[in-house]
């Protein structure tokens, strides 16, 4: 009979947190990228409107007004983070909401998958740009009083870059306590800053009227327009962080942190810089750092750059727990994961993504060699994520059973709006927007080979195995030498005998007394209750499956509840630390038997499962009491 145990010991629960204290942490965590946008956003703007006359000038500042208004307060604020997996948000939540992963080839959700793994994909170009855009724009305020240091901006910013990628090892605990608060002061002096100036020159304020934005569009020619439009769209990047930490902060102090702090405090900036080119055009040079006064310039620079390594820092966090669900729900081959803070589930540290992320932004920093340059590669992979988020929250509002005319209808407008930036931002391609959407294709491509090559071997693998009963059958017919002790068998399916067990009493004819067959599944729920964690079934001859059920957020800590599971009567006798760990080392053979791939694809999936971390690594097994048992399976 099935028997589910309660394991509170290791679930790690969700932990409410009051308000205010998170609104404050999440300002660290999810508005750093955004917060550092005054930095480049505007500039970038106002290079590409052409003449800065004053209708120019407040056209633009209206556009990004506006821009923020509709895309992150309207759409993200209010509609997107409805769409929660049990309070958790972001692509992967959403495709699990929608049950992607299960879908059949050729179905509609097939095709969702594929545009979702896109979507997540387009994450990753976004990590390699946020980094070196946001510190170049940070470094080049060395430029405004020492034009001669230019020549010094790229290297200043690769060796920040560098330190920065080097301590991920360390972990970002300590560096995690003082990202809000720094934030917090941060988003204060940009917004004073914007108020001082526009005290100087209150026409600005006419850029609160969406009619100057609207006016300024269809007075200029199509290629200005759609020039702007890529280019204030910069102000925007960052938002879909609201939705994607929704789960680590809540929803409500995510936007208490947008509506009271953010928000009014970008406005007034981009305001601010707004009636500085308005009062001086020549201020074009960097209305950012020139909203200070001379003697602020320096510390400006300095605490800029802090803020941009704040929301660095928050990029490449972010990257690590998306490849870490990616790996859970079976989209990325099993990485190595170092957890950093004991006390903190969120806190990781995964080797080959930092490093990707290393080469990648350190490649664009000194490719690119500066914020302008840059500002053509970034946007469009964000504006893409953005429309295809729009797109996978309306299914899941229609699945929940919201009016589908209705849906149409709200989430359809802003879809439009997407596809308007995701068009302006496409006229950037040359210049730079193909390097974030080249990387993303790559994520992207590897992501769907290592899901179809893995559904590929789990095909023949489940050929190869026994049925249990055909199995309990054999042994008790022909019995083996029974060892004295206990053996765990891990296996990725949740039926039949794994075929490590198979060929290890085929060729050896001895069985531990006691076998438990050990399965890791992966729900499409962020986290998994604590009494539903862990489920014994009895196989007979010894032998019992042990089902351990974690959820896409969660750590697999499977020796942790192993060591919980064997407290039951039905493992009565059995210690974890004394158990022999019997691992599958499987070799894919990449043939041309099966169809569903090509066989180029089969010889890159086997590359991929060849450098997968080992399953004994990634559950903590201790190496000593681990057997490892060779098999080759042609796809």
């Amino acid at each position: 009979m099935d028997q589910t145990l309660p394991t509170a010991a290791i679930a790690r629960p969700h932990v409410a947190r009051s308000p205010l204290p998170a609104a404050v942490a999440a300002l660290g965590i999810v508005y750093g990228d955004i917060g550092t946008s005054p930095l480049y956003a505007f500039k970038q703007a106002a290079d590409s409107g052409g003449t800065l006359s004053p209708d120019t000038i407040t056209g633009i500042v209206s556009l990004i007004l506006w821009s923020l208004i509709m895309i992150i307060s309207a759409k993200y604020a209010i509609l997107i983070m409805r769409a929660d997996n049990r309070g958790e948000g972001g692509i992967v939540a959403l495709l699990a909401l929608l049950e992607a992963r299960h879908a059949h080839p050729g179905t509609w959700r097939a095709s969702l998958l594929v545009i979702g793994l896109v979507g997540a994909a387009l994450l990753y170009g976004d990590g390699v740009i946020t980094p070196a855009i946001s510190v170049l724009s940070a470094v080049e305020g060395l430029k405004v009083d020492a034009p001669r240091l230019a020549p010094m901006v790229v290297p200043i910013s690769v060796c920040i870059l560098i330190g920065l990628f080097i301590v991920q090892r360390k972990g970002t605990g300590f560096i995690g306590n003082i990202f809000g608060p720094t934030m917090l002061v941060w988003f204060g002096i940009i917004g004073i800053l914007g108020v001082a100036e526009i005290i100087r020159a209150p026409a600005i304020l006419s850029a609160l009227s969406p009619f100057s934005a609207i006016g300024f569009l269809f007075h200029a020619s199509p290629i200005v327009s759609f020039a702007v439009l890529g280019a204030a769209f910069l102000a925007v990047t960052g938002g879909e962080a609201m939705y994607a930490d929704m789960g680590h902060f809540g929803r409500m102090p995510i936007r208490l942190g947008w509506f009271s702090v953010v928000l009014p405090c970008l406005v007034l900036n981009y305001f601010g810089q707004g009636a500085l080119l308005l009062a001086d055009p020549g201020a074009i040079v960097n209305p950012f750092y020139l909203l200070a006064p001379a003697w602020a310039h320096y510390p400006m620079v300095a605490f800029a750059t802090l803020a941009t390594i704040i929301a660095s820092q928050a990029i490449i966090s972010g990257a690590y727990s998306l490849t870490q669900q990616a790996i859970q729900l079976g989209f990325l081959p099993r990485m190595r994961v170092l957890h950093t803070a004991s006390q903190e589930m969120g806190q990781i540290y995964i080797p080959v993504v930092n490093w990707l992320l290393a080469v990648g932004t350190l490649g664009a920093v000194v490719t690119f060699g500066s914020s302008d340059a840059l500002g053509g590669a970034y946007g469009i992979a964000v504006s893409m994520l953005m429309a295809i988020t729009t797109v996978l929250a309306a299914l899941v509002a229609i699945q929940w059973g919201y009016n589908p005319i209705l849906v149409v209808v709200v989430n359809g407008l802003f879809l439009i709006v997407d596809l308007v930036f995701v068009a302006a931002n496409a006229t950037k391609l040359i210049e730079g927007g193909w390097f974030p959407l080249m990387l993303a294709c790559g994520v992207a491509f590897l992501m769907l080979t290592w899901r179809s090559g893995w559904k590929l071997l789990e095909q023949q693998r489940s050929k190869l195995r026994q049925r249990e009963d055909t199995f309990v059958e054999w042994v008790l017919e022909t019995p083996p030498i029974r060892l004295s002790g206990a053996a765990a068998i891990f296996t990725a399916a949740s039926t039949g005998i794994p075929l490590a067990l198979t060929h290890h009493l085929r060729h050896n004819r001895v069985l531990h007394e006691r076998v438990l067959l050990i399965a890791s599944i992966t729900t499409d729920e962020p986290r998994v209750d604590p009494d539903k964690r862990i489920k014994l079934i009895p196989v007979g001859a010894g032998i019992t499956r042990v089902l351990f059920y974690f959820g896409f957020m969660e750590a697999t800590d499977v020796m942790e509840g192993l060591k919980l599971a064997c407290l039951d009567p039905e493992l009565s006798g059995i210690d974890p630390h004394t158990i022999t760990y019997y691992f599958r080392r499987v070799m894919v053979i990449p043939g041309g038997k099966t169809s569903g791939m090509s066989k180029w694809r089969k010889s890159l999936f086997a590359a991929m499962h060849l450098n997968a971390n080992l399953p004994a690594a990634s559950f903590g097994v201790p190496p000593a009491q681990v057997v490892e048992v060779g098999i080759e399976v042609e796809i």
